[in-house]
């Protein structure tokens, strides 16, 4: 889906393409993408680099093209995961400004939406590059917190039984914080370099960038935290899960010996050689209330040792 942009008048939709507009592109189709590459000319292999979903975040030149990849979150939809992230691709050169994105999100609709209602545009392709970086910073938070929403219900849950199904959810998590922990750190470094970039010194806000660099670090330590406290968590069920199991091979086990002393006694007296009981009719009486007897005795004697 392809919308022209106008800078001036708080990212309003036009209808015909006008030069300093804003060329957003989302889940391009083949129109789409022949109108890049043969009207706009938009290198091919930058196109190809932001339809990897692992691309990393970095500038890129070719002839009078500029490139910028940053990672964006998204919701994990088929990849099997709750949250996870992509790459937004942002083609500069003179007058044009596009934005392409092969993957459905939530980040760059809200975006919009909200510089319309706050009627907020820009000055410049750079001063674009930096509102979207904080918006993704700002998208970050917002998914850390359903997710930590996530943990929270996982551990009540486990609170109850443990299961796999909540320990494979907090897997998932897991691997969730690694995206977001790499991205961020990644934008961090793309955000450092065009800051001190020629080509966007003399466009750049101080206040903006140091804005945008305080939304990332704050995203970033908290992924680092919520990270960490899952970690933490993790191992401590790891450990219950541990302590359990001994204590049920202890239960197995004292089992085992209290129905080994009736064994004993039968396979003695059940051999085919002479004993003092085989001639007698009250043999068979003798034997069982002896092996109830020394049960017992063994019950009373595991549990006083707390064995059992």
């Amino acid at each position: 889906m392809k919308t022209y942009l106008n800078g001036i008048n708080g990212l309003m939709p036009e209808k015909i393409w006008m030069p300093d507009y804003w060329i957003n592109i989302e889940q391009p189709d083949k129109v789409d993408i022949d109108y890049l590459l043969n009207e706009l000319n938009v290198p091919e292999s930058f196109l190809k680099d932001i339809e990897d979903p692992e691309e990393r975040p970095r500038i890129e030149y070719e002839n009078e093209w500029q490139m910028i990849i940053l990672r964006i979150p998204t919701k994990g939809q088929d990849t099997g995961y709750a949250y996870t992230t992509v790459p937004l691709g942002i083609f500069l050169k003179k007058d044009l400004i596009i934005s392409v994105c092969f993957y459905e999100n939530e980040m760059i609709k809200d975006f919009i939406r909200y510089n319309q209602r706050k009627r907020i545009g820009f000055s410049n392709p750079y001063d674009l590059v930096l509102q979207l970086i904080f918006s993704a910073a700002v998208w970050y938070m917002k998914y850390l917190k359903q997710l930590n929403m996530i943990i929270k219900q996982s551990e009540k849950e486990l609170e109850k039984s443990i299961k796999n199904r909540e320990l494979q959810a907090l897997l998932q998590i897991e691997k969730c914080f690694v995206f977001f922990i790499t991205s961020l750190k990644g934008n961090t470094i793309l955000l450092h370099r065009i800051k001190h970039d020629k080509r966007s010194g003399k466009y750049i806000d101080p206040d903006q960038v140091e804005d945008v660099e305080i939304e990332m670090r704050q995203a970033l330590e908290t992924s680092n935290i919520y990270s960490d406290i899952l970690a933490g968590m993790m191992d401590a069920y790891a450990s219950v899960i541990g302590n359990n199991m001994g204590d049920i091979m202890k239960h197995l086990t004292s089992i085992s010996l209290i129905l080994m002393i009736p064994t004993l006694i039968a396979s003695l007296y059940g051999m085919n050689v002479p004993n003092s009981l085989q001639d007698k009719p009250y043999g068979f009486a003798v034997i069982l209330i002896s092996s109830i007897i020394l049960s017992i005795l063994g019950v009373w004697l595991f549990r006083r040792r707390r064995w059992f």
